[in-house]
């Protein structure tokens, strides 16, 4: 790397954390704007290095600013300084993942966090797994194991009849995606019904089932979800479990979003009978504050995930065996090592710290419920054990609040909908936000629509006409 870049990459980052600090919010570029505001185009001639530099300060403080106290839009938040660190040394070091002789130690950092998450989990000896992008693949990985594990001749022949697969109605939008690019397609996928908590309802998942096989339907499948992404959500593992055994059928933990309770003491009976499944995922990259990319898949079934995405390539694998050549139990060939990163936090804070970590972003929730609770003008929609706080205020349209807030760049926040209820989801999912942080965001949020509540019931009004 040239001595100039490097230290352009320091002045740049610099100047960005203090923009973090006195701006937390970027003044939102409308798209159809973008061209006439940065220098974006891609030309034949190259820029000198002056004004290559002016236009990429330019682009990185225009950017959206999601590690900042203000941002509570996504489930993603903060910069953990010791897995920001190792994500720098992965990008310089930027091996590929999929054999040891590329790799090297860093396939132990990676068999090391498999290993331990499975043993957190309560798999045994012959779990494994893999590091992915996010749970949409993670949700696909286990989609694909299990409909191998149901009829090992589909890898070769094709699916031969109608399978089906149930996932809740507060399910990540993956699990219908993926069912149409694994070729059981989008019409198989039964949506099951919630409770008033938004946790699926286990008597409604048996009743589809049994329904599906007098059709002659072939069940292979279930979805249960460790935070759903509105309400953040548990579903009940054990009695879905049940259900699952009564059928035979390949059990999966979405943990993407809350996943992580299972570093935790206090939080990990959200989750309980867990170890139950057949499969489970969680996002480092949520409330472990990794930074994107960065998901953690695993399954109690080794031969399963050898079985479904192993494949021989000897131009690729010529130096030891299988256990050490992670591509032979990934679905990606050269991938990034989104291992280091989590394993840099996880090493320097240990497993207790991130417990610690997920125990605050819980008590970040209570203090915003507590609030929500004690103020008139509120309305809450969730409910205790979850990180996700929906509530409206004054009355106000939600999504027009939102927009409002992040046209303003005053607060970067979205809205959700639950069953016939739209409201503002706010996540406490940035475990370096502090009890001042939350209180500040409703003295926020306050203070703006005092300032414009005319124009918010006029715009209001404007669009219910």
């Amino acid at each position: 790397m040239q001595k100039q870049d490097l230290e352009q990459f320091s002045s740049l980052v610099r100047e960005l954390l203090e923009k973090e600090l006195s701006e937390p919010v970027v003044d939102p570029i409308p798209p159809e704007r973008l061209s006439q505001i940065l220098d974006l185009e891609l030309n034949e001639d190259g820029l000198d290095d002056e004004s290559f530099y002016k236009s990429l300060k330019a682009l990185v403080l225009k950017t959206p600013r999601t590690s900042t106290k203000r941002f509570f839009n996504q489930l993603f938040a903060g910069r953990k300084s010791k897995a920001v660190l190792g994500d720098l040394l992965s990008i310089m070091l930027n091996n590929s993942m999929y054999t040891y002789k590329v790799a090297g130690p860093m396939v132990g950092v990676e068999k090391e966090i498999i290993k331990k998450t499975a043993q957190l989990v309560g798999y045994g000896e012959e779990a494994d797994g893999t590091i992915v992008s996010g749970g949409s693949l993670a949700n696909f990985m286990a989609m694909v194991m299990a409909r191998d594990a149901f009829n090992e001749q589909i890898r070769f022949d094709g699916i031969p009849s109608k399978m089906t697969l149930y996932t809740s109605e507060n399910c990540h939008y993956s699990i219908a995606k993926n069912a149409s690019l694994m070729g059981v397609g989008r019409s198989q996928v039964r949506f099951v019904k919630v409770d008033s908590h938004g946790r699926m309802i286990s008597q409604d998942l048996d009743e589809k089932i049994q329904e599906d096989i007098k059709q002659g339907m072939q069940p292979f499948f279930v979805n249960a979800t460790a935070g759903t992404t509105v309400l953040g959500s548990f579903d009940p593992i054990e009695e879905i479990s049940s259900v699952c055994k009564k059928h035979d059928l390949w059990l999966h933990i979405d943990g993407a979003y809350c996943g992580a309770v299972i570093f935790s003491k206090e939080y990990e009976r959200l989750v309980k009978g867990v170890q139950l499944s057949n499969s489970f995922n969680v996002n480092a990259h949520k409330m472990l504050g990794t930074p994107l990319t960065c998901s953690v898949f695993i399954s109690k079934h080794k031969k399963f995930l050898n079985r479904s995405f192993s494949s021989d390539a000897s131009y690729l694998y010529q130096t030891d065996n299988d256990d050490f050549n992670l591509g032979k139990t990934s679905l990606q060939c050269g991938r990034k090592n989104d291992a280091l990163k989590l394993w840099t936090l996880w090493k320097s804070i240990g497993t207790k710290g991130l417990g610690a970590m997920v125990d605050h972003q819980f008590q970040l929730a209570n203090v915003a419920r507590d609030y929500v609770k004690n103020h008139n003008d509120y309305e809450l929609y969730s409910y205790d054990d979850s990180i996700s706080v929906c509530f409206n205020y004054k009355g106000i349209d939600p999504k027009l609040l939102c927009t409002k807030l992040y046209e303003s760049a005053k607060i970067l926040v979205g809205f959700g909908t639950f069953k016939e209820d739209t409201f503002v989801r706010f996540v406490t999912v940035n475990a370096d936000n502090s009890e001042e942080d939350i209180i500040n965001f409703f003295k926020e949020l306050e203070s703006f629509v005092g300032e414009n509540e005319s124009l918010l019931l006029q715009n209001e009004n404007a669009s219910q006409a």
